[in-house]
């Protein structure tokens, strides 16, 4: 089996541009905020159990006035100002979203850390002959390799190597570029001029 890979003329409105820092990084940190699940949760005062009755009378013990035992000063108290369920996604437009893409593309591509492949050459699933492909492409470290959804041989073969992540050319994203030394695509999912807005 032989690794088809091409020379492609990348688009320089997707691969050419100056990278613009500030927006990968509000893009990648809005990402990352959406994964969290945020169902942190502690309880208030109001919601531990007990501390209904008043621990000692008001006056006469010479101990500090006290009206329950569930006070966030007590232990077994409430949790005064402690995390709640909330959601942590921000709102970034698509402009945005596409100028952080095109930024970690053409910082990987002006690396010559973006390639291209024609055909892997998978005829059934190989995990043995997807480590000779990423050899002869001469890919070390940490690999983003972007398939078509019919691509289900080569995404079967790739998928137990540990440092290479696979996604679909609709699911591509800025973070995912980022973390990865090197960006593979498949020929038939590059992205093209037609796919980018006017930054």
């Amino acid at each position: 089996m032989a690794v088809k890979k091409v020379i492609a003329e990348l688009d320089p409105h997707t691969f050419g541009i100056e990278p613009n820092m500030a927006v990968m990084h509000q893009v990648v940190t809005a990402q990352l905020a959406a994964k969290r699940q945020g169902t942190h949760s502690t309880k208030t005062r109001a919601e531990v159990r007990g501390g209904g009755a008043k621990p000692w009378k008001q006056k006469g013990t010479g101990r500090a006035r006290a009206g329950s035992s569930r006070s966030p000063i007590w232990i077994g108290g409430g949790i005064a100002h402690g995390p709640k369920p909330r959601d942590y996604a921000q709102r970034t437009n698509k402009k945005m979203i596409n100028l952080a893409l095109r930024s970690a593309l053409s910082d990987r591509a002006s690396d010559s850390k973006v390639m291209v492949v024609e055909d892997w050459g998978f005829e059934t699933p190989s995990t043995k002959a997807a480590i000779a492909a990423l050899s002869d492409l001469n890919v070390e470290g940490k690999a983003l390799i972007v398939l078509d959804r019919d691509e289900d041989a080569a995404w079967k073969s790739f998928r137990n190597l540990t440092d290479v992540h696979l996604i679909h050319s609709d699911q591509l994203n800025t973070y995912d570029v980022l973390v990865s030394d090197y960006v593979v695509f498949s020929a038939s999912c590059l992205p093209g001029s037609s796919e980018g807005d006017e930054s």
